[in-house]
Formats: structure tokens, sequence, C-alpha cells
């Protein structure tokens, strides 16, 4: 009886451990992907920054790759205006899997230096 438990306990862990393993080779959306690029797309901006300024970015992945702002966290309309204006549907410069998933990416601008 004991070497029929210890058989059915290895056969679950066995099992447990075949159905967590990951077979899907498709790459999941990289943050550091999408940070970088809303980075990129958020260089020199077209107004003066006279103190810090941070916001948080909701944005999603539609299926030609491109951002879609969905939300700007801001105190100030014109900062909610120029980030959308600069990442609403600009391509990603790779592809991600992961379509559709809501993102909320943290901006801050920071003041410009003389």
């Amino acid at each position: 009886m004991k070497t029929f438990k210890s058989i059915v306990l290895v056969a679950a862990i066995a099992f447990s451990t075949v159905l967590t393993a990951n077979t899907n080779s498709t790459a999941e959306a990289d943050p550091t992907v999408i940070t970088t690029e809303v980075g990129k797309l958020l260089k020199n901006p077209s107004f003066l920054v006279d103190q810090d300024i941070t916001a948080n970015v909701t944005l999603t992945i539609n299926k030609n790759n491109e951002i879609v702002v969905l939300s700007v966290d801001s105190e100030d309309s014109s900062v909610e205006d120029y980030i959308k204006a600069r990442l609403n549907y600009n391509a990603l410069p790779s592809s991600l899997q992961e379509r559709g998933k809501t993102f909320i990416v943290p901006v801050r601008l920071h003041t410009e230096l003389d």
C-alpha cells in the first residue's frame, strides 16, 4: 500500500510539473520595450517644462502593433494632450504577442536646464 501511495504521489507531482511548464514559444509583451519606446517618443517636448511633471499613462497595443493611449492621469491638460499626440497610433519596433493587454507606464518630464 505504501508503494502504491508513493507511485500516485510521484505521478501527481510529475503531472503538475508538466502542466505548469510553459511550452508556448511566443514572446510575451516585454514592458521594457514599451517603456523605452514611450521614452523615445516623449523626448524633447514642444513646451517649456518649468517643474518636474509626473503622469501615469494607461495604454494598450492594437492588432497593428500600435500604441493606443486609453488615459493619462495628470493634473495638467497640456501634458495630457502632449502625451496623447506623441504616443497615439505610433508603431512599436518589435511585434508583441500580448495585444489588447492594458499597460500602465509612469511618465516623468524633467525640468529643462539652461
